[in-house]
């Protein structure tokens, strides 16, 4: 079977920003890689003092109401990973956690650790019983947390002092091996398609209304602290085109039993932990879903927030919706499908185009 029709440009895009490391805090070489893809299409953009990027397509309308409409789109880059710790006698780490996964998502992790002075060194998440031959039950019986995971480095370090000598310090990065597959069922597999999936869809977004301008005005926003809350914190303020009058935020969409969301379609998520999103806005999304012939998901997510959620809770008066594509396993090693990345290109174009 061959992969089903995509946008070439998005998947490339994706592939690449897959493989560009950006735990929370350590997003710069992602927001580079964006600016230069953006800035391949024509389009200037602008870094905020925090690190966020966005750039704003101006409306085509000549129409008063659509020049008073502004759509701010954001979408995160910033994905899971870790610091280091501690350094351990043998010379192994430990961790501290960048955002909320379970311990247990990342055990056989491949990752690197950034070092200040620019090295990138391997490493393996095991845990301190790994070993079923040696250790037996305990290794069964063992809960995993940030007191038994460990980074097994891939280097000859056998204490602490070994590991520093080749540049590891407390406080540097760990980023997690995305092993990105794209299948030839049309499957993508990889770490962090929570969000990086969204922003592969932002960009092609931009690469469609550049070709065929929307009426109304659209900045793209891409935030770098959304896995620790407060990405989209901010606001949503142009200069030159004023404060954003609505707010979609593309966030992937959380796949299992009991939720609707699948990883062939675009889904609106209606309610998080924040509570609800805006149901008039959310209207608007389901009647653009039916004018594009898109099956659009509807669900809700208990344990989830989004950037749209923390615009809100910095007080910014805007509503707010959120969609994304379904991801499978989220925060863990996921998988999506590019049915759902064009579900979600097809939306967004027939919302901006009214």
């Amino acid at each position: 079977m061959s992969t089903p029709a995509a946008p070439p440009f998005m998947l490339d895009f994706l592939l690449k920003l897959l493989n560009t490391p950006s735990p929370t805090g350590f997003t710069d070489a992602a927001v580079t890689l964006i600016e230069e893809e953006l800035r391949g299409l024509g389009v200037p953009t602008h870094r905020t003092r925090k690190g966020a990027l966005h750039w704003t397509l101006p409306g085509s309308s000549s129409s008063d109401k659509q020049n008073t409409r502004h759509l701010a789109l954001s979408a995160h880059t910033d994905t899971l990973g870790a610091m280091v710790k501690a350094i351990l006698p043998d010379g192994r780490l430990r961790l501290s956690q960048l955002g909320g996964y379970d311990w247990a998502t990342i055990e056989g992790a491949y990752v690197r650790v950034h070092t200040q002075a620019g090295r990138q060194i391997s490493g393996t998440v095991v845990n301190e019983y790994q070993s079923l031959h040696v250790w037996g039950e305990r290794l069964r019986e063992l809960r995993r947390s940030a007191d038994n995971l460990e980074v097994r480095l891939d280097e000859a370090v056998f204490s602490a002092t070994d590991t520093r000598t080749i540049g590891i310090e407390v406080g540097d990065f760990v980023s997690f091996e995305p092993r990105a597959v794209l299948m030839p069922a049309g499957y993508l597999k990889s770490r962090h398609l929570d969000n990086k999936a969204s922003v592969a869809i932002l960009l092609e977004l931009t690469r469609q209304l550049l070709t065929q301008p929307a009426p109304i005005t659209v900045s793209g926003w891409i935030t770098t602290y959304e896995e620790t809350g407060h990405g989209a914190a901010p606001g949503f303020a142009v200069p030159g085109f004023g404060e954003a009058t609505e707010l979609i935020t593309l966030d992937m969409a959380a796949v299992g039993r009991g939720q609707t969301s699948s990883e062939h379609h675009a889904t609106l998520c209606v309610k998080d932990s924040g509570g609800p999103y805006d149901h008039a806005l959310g209207n608007r999304l389901r009647a653009a879903a039916g004018r594009a012939g898109l099956d659009l998901k509807i669900d809700i997510y208990p344990h989830y927030s989004s950037d749209a959620t923390a615009a809100w809770r910095a007080g910014h008066d805007l509503p707010a919706a959120l969609i994304g594509p379904g991801v499978d396993a989220s925060h863990a090693y996921e998988r999506t499908h590019t049915d759902a990345l064009d579900a979600c290109v097809n939306l967004l174009v027939t919302y901006c185009h009214g």
